[in-house]
């Protein structure tokens, strides 16, 4: 089964984006949700037409320690300014390593049955355009698993929709990427 089907981001993860994100996830500045919101509209192409919006679930003690769940901060907002229900449908089951610092390899093992659907998950997304949120994407492969999770509940199409996009190939070569609604090489 298929990971998700498309994926938009605002832009990427360097600079005073990476700084924003930073300050808002670890710092717990939520009020920076309603600013990162903005952009992540910014990011979504106007002709897109979803059913239901989703942020990728973090494990209770995470979401315990941080005091709130980022990606659902930001689907909060989405939702608040197109009007389009947010629905936590899936759960982490476990607890996952950290992903910073794992290979992309090590990234796809962490997390691929890390997610489920909620047990009412199939009544609210059989059939629908789900808008999947997180804050950044490095490889995809938490979006992927949770995109998995969604279609095995009877997801139609899922879009992943993120504030940045860490992009592993200008470690290689520049190559255009993009972000926002623009195209952009660095």
């Amino acid at each position: 089964m298929r990971g998700f089907d498309s994926a938009y981001c605002y832009g990427p993860y360097e600079g005073v984006l990476r700084e924003l994100v930073h300050v808002f996830k670890y710092g717990r500045v939520r009020t920076l949700a309603a600013p990162l919101g903005a952009r992540l509209l910014e990011a979504l192409p106007a002709e897109e037409a979803f059913d239901l919006i989703v942020p990728v679930p973090l494990h209770w003690r995470r979401r315990w320690q941080r005091g709130f769940n980022q990606s659902e901060l930001l689907g909060k907002e989405i939702s608040r300014h197109i009007g389009i229900p947010l629905a936590n449908v899936l759960r982490r089951g476990r607890a996952t390593a950290t992903q910073a610092g794992l290979s992309n390899t090590a990234r796809r093992s962490n997390v691929r049955t890390a997610f489920q659907g909620r047990r009412f998950a199939e009544s609210l997304v059989r059939g629908k355009r789900v808008l999947l949120i997180d804050d950044v994407m490095t490889t995809g492969s938490t979006a992927a698993a949770c995109a998995v999770a969604l279609k095995k509940a009877g997801a139609a199409h899922v879009t992943l929709l993120t504030a940045a996009r860490v992009d592993r190939r200008f470690e290689v070569e520049p190559v255009a990427v993009q972000s926002g609604r623009r195209e952009e090489t660095n």
